[in-house]
């Protein structure tokens, strides 16, 4: 099983970048699948790695191909992997994702994309009532250290049925609870990237440990499961 992300990965999407037309890729794609198979095997890998203080339930390597019907963008290929690892459902929430792209534009992210209505008002209700546990994680040194602060789409005022004096308004507003860190294209390729991304992702669990509590509960505090 491949432990690393081989640098032919960063190389075969620089060249596709320039030739993103079927013709070009139909012709290289034997040179692609073998970097795909590597690749795989490296997410795989990464899967075992987050196995031992996480509960991956499914791990889903994104295709290359990508989807031309809705968009603007006409260009048939991805120049990049994607792939995101599922936390065992239903008492574990949150994601992984691990994004491999050249000129340093590879990154990890992590927290919840699109949460569906339901969760996200008892997320904006657990931070009306109390913001303290939320700012302590928020506040630690390794944690800010690794993941900064919150990222992804928020609303320019106060969601419906919300103050928006309310002191805890910056986290009520969030329709995105993601944090992302991004590599440079010698750290995706180097010796021990994936276990530098797997203790990235381990910095993450007090803040999956409580928001998988706030989701599986009541704002009682009683078990939803």
């Amino acid at each position: 099983m491949s432990t690393t992300i081989p640098k032919e990965t960063l190389i075969f999407f620089k060249k596709l970048a320039t030739n993103n037309d079927r013709d070009w890729f139909n012709e290289h794609k034997p040179e692609f699948k073998a970097i795909e198979t590597k690749v795989k095997a490296a997410y795989n890998y990464l899967g075992e790695l987050m196995n031992s203080h996480d509960q991956i339930e499914k791990i889903k390597i994104f295709r290359i191909y990508r989807d031309v019907r809705f968009s603007k963008n006409k260009l048939p290929y991805k120049t990049h992997f994607g792939g995101s690892f599922a936390r065992k459902k239903p008492e574990l929430r949150g994601g992984y994702y691990l994004h491999i792209q050249p000129n340093d534009e590879s990154f990890i992210a992590t927290g919840f994309w699109e949460p569906n209505k339901e969760d996200l008002l008892r997320i904006r209700k657990e931070f009306e009532m109390d913001d303290s546990e939320m700012r302590t994680i928020l506040s630690d040194k390794a944690f800010k250290e690794t993941w900064g602060g919150f990222v992804g789409d928020e609303l320019k005022t106060a969601p419906k049925g919300f103050d928006k004096e309310h002191p805890a308004i910056d986290l009520i507003r969030r329709k995105q609870f993601i944090f992302t860190k991004k590599y440079k294209d010698k750290d995706v390729i180097a010796e021990g990237f994936l276990e530098e991304v797997n203790d990235d992702f381990k910095k993450i669990r007090p803040y999956f440990d409580y928001m998988s509590d706030v989701l599986t509960t009541n704002l009682n505090g009683e078990s939803l499961l």
